[in-house]
């Protein structure tokens, strides 16, 4: 019987390059949209699918994250005298349980394959997810619950999938099927930023994955591969030849986040999903356009 997966790694520690210089002091998963940072949806996605413990993969100057998930006594004791408990209860929202979150430090930027394989004494010999916190998810089910429950089906390796906006496969990682039926597909490969036009199909890898541990031995010798890093699609394709990868294409809607556009289509998007706040956010818009 396989393994259940209790582990997620969020790789946070990129520099943000693409939204600066909002990031340039505030982690680009720290960045709100409406009025909770990105990696508050994402940690309540993986907590949705089951999973119990989260690590974090950061790099130098982003101990605000830490802070954020970490309770704010001085907060917290001015919101409960005045009476805000309901603001209270937001600001306790993403608190974690003791144990419930590990915070590893990337010591130079080499990397999503290198990120993932710093987590590899913690994750030890289980299934894992990985999650890219930029990529936010909006679904229902959450994408990492409709993962796990493509996992418990076919065991291996998923990988999240969904189809690349026309003329843009050259910018991610791009699978291979055996063929087509359905959502939930067998891969026969993968290519990271193929050339236009030699892409084996339109399905990109979208930010959730569930790899076996096994991952963590290919990634330890990789050669670099694609901007000079250790990427982590190329460790997936040889471990493909080993194992099973089953790509899902899954039911919703990704917001990249990591994009200046991309976090405003996401603030739009989510604004327009609170039920408290869509009708005055609806006509704020229409007043805008």
């Amino acid at each position: 019987m396989e393994k259940r997966v209790r582990k997620a790694v969020l790789p946070v520690a990129g520099l943000g390059t693409r939204v600066l210089p909002g990031a340039k002091t505030t982690p680009k998963n720290l960045l709100n949209v409406v009025d909770r940072p990105i990696l508050s949806y994402v940690v309540e996605e993986a907590r949705a699918a089951g999973i119990e413990h989260l690590i974090f993969i950061v790099g130098r100057g982003q101990g605000a994250i830490e802070d954020y998930f970490d309770a704010n006594p001085e907060i917290e004791g001015a919101l409960e005298a005045k009476g805000k408990l309901d603001i209270l209860a937001e600001v306790r929202r993403d608190l974690p349980e003791p144990g419930e979150m590990s915070f590893v430090r990337q010591m130079a930027p080499l990397g999503l394959g290198h990120a993932v394989w710093c987590a590899r004494y913690i994750i030890g010999d289980e299934p894992f997810a990985v999650m890219l916190p930029d990529m936010l998810m909006a679904a229902e089910p959450p994408a990492l619950a409709q993962a796990v429950a493509a996992y418990e089906q076919t065991g291996g390796n998923i990988i999240v999938v969904e189809p690349v906006p026309e003329g843009e496969a050259h910018k991610y990682g791009i699978v291979a099927l055996d063929g087509r039926d359905g959502r939930l597909n067998r891969m026969t490969g993968m290519v990271e930023k193929p050339p236009a036009g030699t892409e084996p199909s339109n399905l990109f890898i979208s930010g959730r994955y569930i790899l076996q541990p096994e991952i963590f031995e290919i990634l330890e010798t990789q050669e670099r591969g694609a901007g000079d890093e250790i990427q982590l699609t190329d460790g997936m394709a040889a471990l493909m030849k080993r194992q099973d990868f089953h790509a899902l294409e899954y039911e919703g809607t990704t917001y990249d986040c990591g994009d200046k556009l991309g976090l405003l289509r996401a603030n739009v998007a989510f604004a327009l999903r609170r039920p408290e706040l869509a009708d005055a956010a609806r006509k704020m818009i229409q007043e805008l356009l």
